[in-house]
């Protein structure tokens, strides 16, 4: 499946005293990658939002191999792991701008239709484009 990249400076709020990124901010850098990647596709997760889908995380495994410092540029490779279903399931490499890699991760999200509050189908909008980059 194909993959987005996107980069960003470490700000100083993420670290701690020593400079070294709270393990809590990568979950969001996690995202930008999600919200990047469907961005990439012609697809905004507001406008996803506002049709009445949403995407809620229910799964996040992180493995921390070296830390990532105040004004550090940092990319997060974000790769959709197979189509989707109820499911979308993604795998992320984070890496510094000398190419070490900081850490890996996977997520899973479900698809909810925020009325019913239950999962649905993935949007069949959204499966078009994947088909396009599986080409």
């Amino acid at each position: 499946m194909d993959f987005n990249e996107i980069s960003f400076r470490v700000r100083y709020g993420e670290t701690d005293q020593m400079g070294v990124v709270y393990h809590g901010n990568y979950p969001q850098y996690l995202e930008l990658g999600r919200v990047e990647w469907l961005r990439s596709l012609g697809i905004s997760y507001k406008e996803m939002e506002k049709s009445g889908v949403m995407l809620p995380v229910i799964s996040l495994c992180v493995n921390y191999k070296k830390s990532a410092l105040y004004d550090d540029l940092i990319t997060v490779k974000t790769q959709l792991k197979k189509p989707p279903l109820v499911k979308i399931e993604f795998d992320y490499e984070i890496s510094n701008e000398t190419g070490e890699i900081l850490a890996t991760a996977n997520t899973i999200l479900a698809f909810i239709d925020m009325k019913t509050n239950r999962p649905i189908k993935c949007p069949e909008y959204l499966l078009e484009k994947i088909k396009t980059i599986s080409k």
